[in-house]
């Protein structure tokens, strides 16, 4: 049993560019759409722009 839990251990840290893409993944998808938002807010018609 000692054995499985070291191979469990030493395969979970080479699992390579995973986590980093993961993270660029999440932040690229955050900042399309916090970059829609922004973009389309000012097309918005409020009946207040004369």
């Amino acid at each position: 049993m000692p054995h499985t839990a070291v191979l469990l251990a030493a395969a979970s840290q080479e699992q390579g560019p995973g986590d980093t893409l993961r993270i660029v993944l999440l932040v690229s998808i955050l900042g399309a759409v916090l970059l829609a938002w922004f973009l389309l807010r000012g097309y918005r018609n409020d009946d207040n722009n004369d």
